[in-house]
């Protein structure tokens, strides 16, 4: 007789699947809040920690011997592939900054279409690593930045409250931008499908930025991007996440990305979210902000998005946006406890 070993909790989830249990993880789970990463980063700058496999492998696993989250997440950024491209960035107290912005079309041409096996190596050796000492109920998850949201850090040369230089090539040079974003979907295919190949079960996209397009900018500058990453993505059959921070004006256009799941921020309600998009699976949506709160705001906070969810299946608890540096470890362990605790006759 064959025993048959069931798939992961969170890979079940993803799938739709009815499961026992919420699962739970958090973005940017392995970062500044937690003690035994700022040991590693005090020794190394951060762009050596994502090129040193042992490294990286180290801080993936450092939140999950800490909390049992039911799933890692490779540490890497989504802007290391850019760095591939021939675009060198330099992270600082400010932020990430490009030293040479991309705005013209001589700067565009010059990039490299990257091989990633040959330009990123590191990473497929980080999450051999990490896979050799993840306990195997946990999988491990990659990600990449969506071709919209790398274009926004290369052109405007880091973050930016008002995308004044993005939004000017957008309308004043759209077949120049429509180039470059054709460029840095193919690098994100690239880096994810490296990624798969190399061990992860499930991968994210984050749009971050999609959100600061209008709709019919979304729909012709970053939809379309979105969508060719995962068509060429199903085959290899690992489930796809989409994330963009302030999806509620564009939810219904995101939903056609071919993800399998919506990762939403807490500026939308999970169950608006689920009234508008039926029979899709999401995740989130905890404002970060909730775990500087008491013992039990943190887990009637908890409590409310599980409530709003109502017991069906397709949801992995998440927060809305990356855990803050300031974020006390108790309050991820209250809600940690609070989610696998919570049961409704629905589970």
């Amino acid at each position: 007789m064959t025993l048959q070993i069931q798939k992961p909790l969170i890979l079940r989830a993803l799938q739709g699947e009815r499961v026992e249990r919420t699962p739970v993880w958090i973005m940017r789970q392995a970062g500044r809040y937690l003690p035994e990463y700022r040991a590693v980063r005090e020794k190394c700058t951060f762009l050596q920690l994502c090129r040193t496999p042992e490294l990286a492998c180290e801080v993936t696993l450092q939140p999950i011997r800490r909390f049992r989250f039911d799933a890692a997440i490779l540490f890497s950024d989504i802007l290391i592939p850019l760095e591939a491209m021939g675009a060198p960035v330099e992270f600082g107290d400010g932020g990430p900054k490009f030293t040479r912005p991309v705005r013209t079309r001589a700067q565009v041409d010059a990039l490299r279409d990257a091989d990633p096996y040959e330009t990123m190596p590191f990473v497929a050796q980080s999450i051999q690593l990490i896979k050799k000492e993840l306990p195997a109920e946990i999988p491990l998850l990659g990600f990449a930045g969506a071709p919209f949201t790398l274009f926004t850090y290369l052109v405007e040369g880091g973050g930016s409250k008002d995308f004044a230089a993005v939004k000017r090539m957008l309308f004043q040079e759209p077949a120049l931008a429509h180039g470059l974003l054709e460029r840095l979907a193919t690098a994100a295919i690239g880096s994810l499908r490296m990624q798969i190949e190399s061990g992860c079960e499930a991968v994210q996209l984050f749009d971050t930025w999609a959100s600061a397009l209008a709709p019919h900018d979304y729909e012709t500058f970053a939809l379309p991007y979105a969508r060719r990453v995962f068509d060429e993505l199903k085959r290899f059959g690992a489930p796809l996440i989409y994330y963009t921070n302030g999806i509620g004006g564009i939810l219904e256009q995101a939903a056609t990305t071919g993800a399998t799941c919506l990762s939403i921020d807490w500026r939308l309600d999970l169950a608006e979210a689920r009234a508008r998009v039926p029979n899709l699976t999401f995740q989130g949506n905890l404002d970060p902000h909730a775990l500087l709160g008491t013992e039990s705001a943190v887990r009637a906070a908890a409590r409310r998005i599980l409530d709003a969810n109502a017991g069906l299946p397709g949801h992995i608890f998440n927060l809305g946006h990356g855990i803050f540096p300031e974020a006390p470890i108790a309050a991820v362990e209250w809600l940690v406890d609070e989610v696998r605790r919570y049961r409704t006759d629905a589970l």
